[in-house]
């Protein structure tokens, strides 16, 4: 398990960076949404993988913490999650608006020979 998510990890940081580095400002966008589901994945991954481990106490002692999973990062991974479709949202519409006024999406603002 611990290998998929790191290759998964890797996979979606790599082709993050990889379209971040491109010159048209969609593929910018897109490559940012990938290095946060990267970093998502990367924190989410710290609060340790325990599969069938319960959530909660069962009994009404005091329990070791070492059996059960981390809920912060759980909840940083959920805030983050909200912020980034709210700066994906910004990041499209002004790629419209840029579109909209230079004619083109290049970060250079000139077409290029294919």
């Amino acid at each position: 398990m611990e290998v998929a998510l790191a290759l998964g990890i890797g996979a979606l940081a790599g082709s993050g960076v990889w379209l971040i580095l491109r010159p048209r400002t969609f593929q910018v966008i897109i490559g940012l949404s990938l290095l946060s589901y990267a970093v998502n994945l990367f924190i989410l991954a710290m609060g340790r993988l325990r599969i069938g481990a319960p959530p909660i106490l069962r009994t009404h002692g005091a329990g070791d913490p070492s059996h059960y999973s981390d809920p912060l990062p759980q909840a940083l991974v959920l805030t983050a999650i909200v912020i980034s479709f709210a700066t994906t949202a910004l990041f499209l519409v002004v790629l419209l608006a840029s579109r909209g006024l230079t004619g083109t999406d290049h970060v250079d603002g000139r077409e290029r020979e294919p």
